[in-house]
C-alpha cells in the first residue's frame, strides 16, 4: 500500500469520527437544549442522550432549569422623605421554558435585575424611610408581582423575592442611633418608675394593713383591759360587801356575847358600884383631866336603884338578886368554835370567775375580725355574773338571833 492509499484511510476514519460526534448530543440531567436545524428552532431536549443529523442539527444553547438565586449588587433608591438609601435585592426564580428564556430576551440576568431595580424605585420612593424599613413584607410582595408578570413571556417564574440589606445614609443612621437609644432609655425610665410606683404602692398597702391589724390589737386590748378592770371592780366591790357584813355580824356576835356573859355572870350593884370606883382613877388619869367632880347623891341614886332593882330582906336591907338565866343565853355565853375564823382558803366562787378573766385575757386576737367586738353590758346585778361570796338569803340571815357558827363559817 502505498503513502496516497493510507492518507486516504486516515482521513476516512477522521470524518467518520467526525460524523459520529455530530450526530450524539449528551444533555446533564437539571438542564435543557435547545436544538436547531438549518438555523431554525425544531426542539428542546432535556436529561439524556440526543440523536442530530450530522452538520444540520445544532445545539444552540444549554439552559440550567434548576431553581436559581441570584444576588443583585446594592441600589441606590431615594424615598419619600428624600433620603437615599441602599438596597441588596435577592431574586429566586426557575426557569420553566427554555425556548422563551433564549429566544425572547437577549439576557434574562439583567432583564430581571432592570425590572427589579425599577420596580423597587416605585415602591420605595412612595415611602418614607420608616415605612421602608418596616414595611419589607410589602416591598417583597410587590416587587414579585412585579417581576412574575413581566418575566412570564421569558419562561421564567419568580418564587422570592427578598430585601436583603437596607442602609440609610451614615449621618441618618446615626441619627436613628440616637433616637433608638433616647428610647430605650425612655422605655427604661418609665419601667423604672412604674417599678417604684408599685413599690410604693405595695409598700403603703403593708403600712397600712400593719396599722389596721396594730389599731386591731390595741383596740382588743383596751376591750380586755376594761373588761379585766370591770370584773376587778366588780369583785372588789363584792370582798368590800362581805368585809362589811362580817364586820356587822362580829360587832354583832360581840354584842351578843358581852351581853350574854354579863346575863350569866350575874352581876350586882354593888360589883357595878365598885367597877365605876375602880374606874374613876383611870379616868382622872388622862392629860386634859384637870379636875374631877363626884355628885354628892350618888349614894342616894345608888339607894333608889337598888330599892328598884332589889328586895328588901327581913332585916330591912335591900339586896338584889339576879334574874334567872337561860340555857340559851348560857351556851351563847361560852366560848365557841373560832378555828373557822382565820381560815386563809380562797373561796371556790371567787377563784373560778379569776380563772374565767384570766382566760379571756389570754384569747388571742382575730387577725381580720368581721366586725368590732363590743363588749357585753354588764348585767343589773353583778351577783347575776359573778358568784358572790354571799347570797341575799345568807345576808338577811346576818344579825339574826338563830344566825349561828355554821353559817358564819359558810360566810
Amino acid at each position: 500500500m502505498d503513502i496516497f492509499g493510507l492518507s486516504f484511510i486516515l482521513v476516512a476514519l477522521v470524518f467518520i469520527v467526525l460524523l459520529v460526534l455530530k450526530s450524539i448530543a449528551l444533555i446533564p440531567q437539571g438542564e435543557a437544549a435547545i436544538i436547531e436545524r438549518l438555523g431554525r428552532y425544531t426542539r428542546t431536549v432535556s436529561g439524556g442522550i440526543t440523536l442530530l443529523v450530522p452538520f444540520i442539527d445544532r445545539v444552540r444553547a444549554k439552559v440550567d432549569t434548576r431553581e436559581r438565586v441570584v444576588s443583585f449588587p446594592p441600589q441606590a433608591v431615594i424615598t419619600q422623605d428624600n433620603l437615599t438609601v441602599a438596597i441588596d435585592i435577592v431574586v429566586t426564580f426557575q426557569i420553566n421554558d427554555a425556548a422563551r428564556a433564549i429566544y425572547g430576551v437577549d439576557n434574562y440576568i439583567v432583564g430581571v435585575e432592570q425590572i427589579s431595580v425599577a420596580t423597587l424605585r416605585d415602591v420605595v420612593g412612595g415611602m418614607t424611610l420608616e415605612e421602608t424599613l418596616t414595611s419589607r413584607e410589602v416591598i417583597n410582595r410587590r416587587l414579585r408581582g412585579e417581576l412574575d408578570a413581566a418575566t412570564g413571556k421569558w419562561g421564567l417564574r419568580i418564587s422570592r423575592v427578598e430585601l436583603k440589606a437596607i442602609d440609610p445614609p451614615p449621618s441618618i443612621q446615626q441619627s436613628m442611633e440616637m433616637q433608638m437609644k433616647a428610647d430605650r432609655e425612655k422605655r427604661a425610665m418609665i419601667l423604672t418608675a412604674e417599678g417604684r410606683r408599685e413599690s410604693d404602692i405595695k409598700t403603703a398597702e403593708g403600712e397600712k394593713q400593719a396599722r389596721i391589724l396594730s389599731a386591731e390589737g390595741e383596740k382588743h386590748a383596751a376591750i380586755l383591759a376594761a373588761e379585766a378592770e370591770r370584773q376587778a371592780m366588780i369583785l372588789r366591790a363584792e370582798g368590800q360587801r362581805a368585809s362589811r357584813y362580817l364586820e356587822a355580824q362580829g360587832e354583832a356576835r360581840a354584842i351578843q356575847k358581852v351581853n350574854a356573859a354579863i346575863k350569866s355572870s350575874q352581876l350586882t350593884p354593888e360589883v357595878l358600884a365598885f367597877q365605876y370606883l375602880d374606874k374613876l382613877p383611870k379616868l382622872a388619869d388622862g392629860n386634859a383631866s384637870t379636875m374631877w367632880m363626884i355628885p354628892s347623891q350618888f349614894g342616894d341614886s345608888l339607894e333608889q336603884f337598888a330599892k328598884a332593882f332589889a328586895k328588901k330582906d327581913e332585916d330591912g336591907i335591900f339586896r338584889y338578886e339576879p334574874s334567872r338565866v337561860d340555857q340559851e343565853t348560857k351556851d351563847l355565853a361560852e366560848e365557841g368554835d373560832i378555828d373557822e375564823w382565820f381560815r386563809a382558803n380562797t373561796n371556790p366562787e371567787i377563784a373560778k370567775a379569776v380563772a374565767a378573766a384570766n382566760a379571756v385575757a389570754q384569747k388571742p386576737v382575730d387577725p381580720e375580725p368581721e366586725s368590732p367586738v363590743i363588749p357585753k353590758a354588764a348585767p343589773s346585778s353583778p351577783v347575776e355574773e359573778f358568784t358572790p361570796a354571799f347570797d341575799n338569803q345568807e345576808f338577811s340571815q346576818l344579825g339574826q338571833p338563830g344566825f349561828t357558827d355554821s353559817d358564819d363559817q359558810h360566810a
